[in-house]
């Protein structure tokens, strides 16, 4: 009987001793905890990625894309030679905010931007903005003529997503380029909620500008571009901090559409000084302009000589605007100007006067009407 129940015991120790050590198992009891914690992290990740907002980067060219053989070249490099792709992989720390997608427009330098292109743009941009596949827009750009892009944009982007036009003024092969930086700044802004319904919007410098109010003050600076009158809308210190409302009409809520346009009317600048006269009017209109801004001085005032011109322009069909080459300051209606019908851009400068009073000759070429645009735009 004892023999019988020491057996029993050594068995039941035996059988213990063996779970015990199933238990303790590495390949039985610790594996099944790390496979779901690996699965896990797994979709945290791809959770992530899908929270990020859907940014597309239009390139157009500019400074942005430029190069040169010296790093120390800031002036003397060649524009437009850097693809959208190079763009995107020298700041992969675009990637930890946005999903980033590149596309090639163009690849100039900004001043060989014509309306052609900008009819291209703004069709692509209001074709990828009606998509729920993206969220924001983000279009590289040379700094010389940014800001009529940005203000064309501005009026006829047909979406309250964020549109962001950005560009530097140091090429990609520069010492301390500013590119990377402000690209990233860019999307950045185009991909937070907040940046919605404000209308076309440039950054540069750490600083969030309207289309409508920015313009470049400086040859080389990298702080050229201003919002002098109307302040800047916002500024980027790590974080996104907007300041200012937009009231003027913009994107969507404009009278505007290029949807059907292959072409846009003619609109030429003439810049006011002392000595001027009354041929380039003439000029313009034999060479087919169906508008034409004058910079002129202090509240856009003409010569005697530049008013007989406008005179003459306004008679044989042609819209006159009076913009101002000061650089700051609404140019106010003057009654003895507008009995002549030349009309006056309010704050806009010359070159964004350029853009509105094309669109607006797509419209109507009746003056009330189109002096009520640049007093609503």
């Amino acid at each position: 009987m004892k023999k019988q129940r020491l057996l029993i015991l050594t068995l039941f120790t035996a059988l213990l001793l063996a779970f015990t050590g199933c238990s303790q198992s590495p390949e039985t009891k610790e594996s099944p905890k790390e496979k779901p914690q690996t699965q896990k992290v797994s979709s945290a990740s791809a959770s992530g990625k899908k929270d990020r907002p859907n940014i597309k980067i239009l390139a157009t060219g500019g400074t942005i894309a430029g190069a040169d053989k010296s790093k120390t070249s800031t002036t003397e490099y060649k524009s437009g030679v850097v693809g959208v792709e190079s763009l995107i992989e020298a700041v992969p720390e675009m990637k930890d905010i946005a999903n980033v997608s590149g596309e090639q427009i163009v690849n100039v330098g900004s001043t060989n931007i014509d309306n052609k292109i900008l009819l291209k743009l703004t069709k692509r941009i209001n074709k990828l903005l009606a998509s729920d596949d993206v969220d924001g827009i983000v279009v590289t750009h040379g700094t010389d003529t940014l800001e009529e892009t940005a203000y064309f944009l501005n009026l006829t982007v047909k979406s309250d997503k964020p549109v962001v036009v950005v560009g530097s003024m140091r090429p990609s092969t520069a010492i301390s380029a500013d590119g990377p930086s402000n690209l990233y700044n860019a999307v950045k802004v185009a991909g937070t909620p907040e940046a919605k319904g404000k209308g076309a919007l440039v950054v540069l410098n750490d600083r969030i500008a309207s289309a409508r109010y920015v313009t470049k003050t400086n040859t080389t600076a990298t702080d050229t571009f201003k919002s002098e009158e109307m302040g800047y809308v916002g500024t980027i210190a790590d974080d996104i901090y907007f300041n200012n409302e937009i009231t003027r009409r913009h994107t969507k809520d404009t009278d505007f559409s290029v949807s059907n346009l292959d072409q846009l009317p003619q609109v030429d600048i003439m810049y006011g000084y002392q000595n001027d006269g009354s041929y380039l009017f003439d000029a313009a209109v034999k060479a087919g302009a169906k508008g034409i801004v004058y910079a002129g001085s202090g509240n856009g005032s003409l010569s005697d000589a530049a008013e007989k011109g406008a005179v003459s322009a306004v008679k044989k069909g042609v819209t006159v605007v009076r913009s101002t080459r000061t650089g700051n300051g609404a140019v106010t209606p003057n009654q003895d100007y507008a009995e002549k019908d030349l009309l006056a851009s309010n704050s806009l400068n010359p070159q964004k006067a350029r853009i509105l009073l094309m669109l607006a000759l797509t419209k109507t070429d009746d003056p009330h009407k189109i002096q009520a645009y640049f007093n609503e735009y």
